[in-house]
């Protein structure tokens, strides 16, 4: 791997795009009294990113793997509430656009594991 720091990943990149677009829906009229939902979206937007950050300081690619499958979760947990945006609160143009930036944002973090994997 090529990159001197986790600021240079795409994957990193594309995560902190999440927790920006999180943010902007967040303090939205329509849930920002939400404060379960509120702290729940943004918990799992700051773990994406963090977990991997924290992956890859560790000393090995098994471990580095590790914390990229908890950011694939919390992907998962994202792309979950979504549907909560959309059916629920009716924000449906925004809900799409979290969904589709969080599902490939999981796909290039799985395509990266299986990069790391291979290693």
């Amino acid at each position: 791997m090529s990159y001197k720091n986790f600021e240079e990943l795409p994957i990193w990149q594309e995560a902190f795009e999440i927790v920006k677009l999180v943010y902007q829906i967040t303090q939205q009229n329509q849930i920002k009294n939400d404060f379960r939902l509120v702290d729940q979206l943004r918990g799992a937007a700051i773990s994406i990113m963090n977990n991997i950050a924290e992956g890859f300081d560790s000393n090995s690619n098994k471990e580095f793997v590790r914390f990229l499958f908890f950011s694939s979760r919390s992907c998962s947990e994202i792309i979950s509430m979504s549907y909560i945006l959309k059916e629920i609160y009716n924000l449906k143009d925004v809900s799409e656009v979290l969904y589709s930036k969080t599902l490939s944002c999981r796909k290039q973090i799985k395509g990266f594991i299986k990069y790391l994997n291979s290693k």
